[in-house]
């Protein structure tokens, strides 16, 4: 499995070097050094707010709601997104890491495994929505049938067919999986059976199941509009509507191709077609790309600094 992540890591890194070369190295350079700077300091400090929503997506299945707990939610939906974004395994290893830093947040840890497993099909939910209208964007300023728009299409049925396998295995399944568990590790039966209940109560919160998915869609609308304001305050002049439509499809790009670490080579190819059809150079595209990995590795990795810090001491307590 690490050999099959180094050689998917390298290939995407080849990828999104072929990519720049096809564009004009030059070219990107140049962009890179338009709109830089301005651009990576408006993300990095915008990136509050998304981060402030998608945490309290999570915070809201807590019945009732104990605002002081808030900031605990908010900080392990940060080092989910870092972990998920710097770390090998990507998505996995963000939602443990996740679960772990809520773990010490105070959570007991049933209650944080089972409302991460609804924050997460919340999100599934919320994000073939923003999929969706990104979709309708290009299909307006394009004929559907010329087949551009194929990765979108297959990231949205993914991503569909997920969101469906993740409720029907927690409406229906987490009966059989706790028997299996049971079977294969007793010492884990009632912990996992203890998560499993949690899960079925906290799909008959059916108003705060849909408050978490508008909430997480409200995050990504609101993810792309950073984009197009650093954008905007670096001279580049494109409607809201048009970074709101590329970015939704580049997101369900990436999640088509999610074995990708970190999306290396998908993104940028994702950028490098289809940005022109919403009025961006290609170049300027790929500089936002590196722009954003800039903006991951500047927020991320002090959070995963202070993760690691946090889990030092506290081993260093148990010794």
């Amino acid at each position: 499995m690490k050999r099959a992540m180094i050689a998917a890591a390298a290939l995407g890194l080849v990828g999104a070097t072929l990519v720049v070369l096809m564009v004009g190295a030059g070219q990107v350079v140049a962009a890179l050094a338009t709109i830089g700077w301005r651009s990576l300091a408006v993300l990095v400090v915008y990136s509050a707010l998304p981060s402030a929503i998608l945490g309290t997506a999570w915070f809201v299945f807590e019945k009732p709601w104990a605002w002081e707990r808030w900031r605990g939610y908010v900080w392990a939906r940060l080092a989910r997104d870092a972990s998920g974004e710097l770390l090998p395994f990507s998505h996995v290893a963000g939602i443990l890491v996740g679960a772990r830093t809520a773990i010490l947040q105070g959570l007991q840890p049933a209650w944080a495994f089972a409302s991460l497993t609804l924050d997460v099909t919340t999100e599934f939910l919320a994000q073939i929505a923003f999929t969706l209208a990104g979709l309708g964007l290009l299909f307006v300023r394009l004929d559907p049938r010329s087949g551009v728009a194929g990765p979108a299409i297959v990231g949205l049925w993914l991503l569909g067919a997920s969101a469906i396998a993740f409720v029907l295995i927690q409406r229906f399944g987490m009966g059989l999986f706790t028997r299996i568990v049971g079977a294969i590790a007793p010492a884990a039966a009632e912990r996992t059976a203890e998560t499993g209940d949690l899960i079925a109560q906290l799909h008959r919160r059916l108003g705060r199941f849909w408050l978490a998915t508008g909430l997480h869609l409200a995050a990504w609308i609101a993810s792309a509009l950073g984009v197009w304001i650093a954008l905007r305050a670096a001279g580049v002049n494109i409607g809201a509507f048009d970074i709101l439509g590329l970015e939704a499809l580049i997101m369900a790009v990436r999640s088509a191709v999610f074995v990708a670490p970190m999306g290396v080579g998908v993104q940028e190819a994702g950028y490098a077609l289809l940005a022109p059809l919403f009025g961006l150079p290609p170049d300027v595209a790929l500089a936002l790309s590196l722009i954003k990995r800039a903006r991951d590795l500047v927020v991320g990795v002090p959070v995963l600094a202070l993760w690691q810090a946090v889990e030092g001491r506290r081993l260093a307590g148990l010794v």
